[in-house]
């Protein structure tokens, strides 16, 4: 009687086979990924950015500064009041009196500005401010968009967006504070899952 089965080769085909799909499994997750950080990133972290540049543009006031720009405190400076953009509506109401958009999120209850963003290592709800820091690195004070407790791998990602280069305490966007690490290196994003960030107005 002669035994049937699969031969060495048959076998190895059908492991080649599995792994090819596997990988491909892999690296579609990887796409889908990036092309939802692209989106987050486009669709509420930069258009806060442009959004702030265009109010600036249409009433010569900084968003955020003074109570007339939907700050809180009474009088302008040019610097930014920092105000916590999802517990507030007077920012967003603004925006709207002089014709521009409210960034969109994905969290109804924030008036924009909070996200829930997902990482590889964590998945948070991050809050956005218009703040006024003070750059240890550059040893000055700007206005900023500041965004704390980001998954550390999309922030990093986010770097790379804005700056064509992933450095922690140079260019637009930055770790926050930006003299956290001495060689501009980002933490690793399995042992620091979050991080605060900032972005230049």
């Amino acid at each position: 009687m002669k035994r049937s089965g699969f031969t060495l080769i048959e076998l190895s085909i059908v492991l080649i086979i599995i792994g090819l799909i596997i990988g491909g499994v892999m690296k579609g997750r990887d796409l889908i990924n990036s092309a939802e950080q692209k989106k987050i990133y486009n669709t509420w972290v930069k258009q806060w950015q442009l959004t702030a540049n265009a109010y600036e543009d249409r009433t010569g006031g900084v968003l955020g500064d003074g109570t007339v720009n939907g700050g809180t405190v009474a009088t302008e400076n040019g610097f930014c009041d920092n105000v916590r953009l999802d517990t507030t509506t007077t920012v967003q109401n603004k925006l709207v009196a002089v014709g521009l958009d409210v960034p969109t999120s994905n969290i109804a209850s924030t008036n924009g500005g909070g996200y829930k963003i997902k990482g590889k290592y964590s998945t948070t709800n991050v809050t956005a401010y218009l703040y006024n820091l003070y750059s240890h690195t550059d040893g000055s004070s700007k206005n900023r968009l500041y965004i704390i407790n980001m998954p550390t791998d999309v922030a990093i990602a986010f770097d790379k967006m804005t700056d064509g280069e992933t450095n922690s305490q140079t260019g637009a966007f930055r770790q926050y504070p930006d003299n956290t690490s001495a060689t501009g290196l980002w933490p690793n994003a399995k042992t620091t899952k979050n991080v605060n960030v900032s972005l230049e107005l």
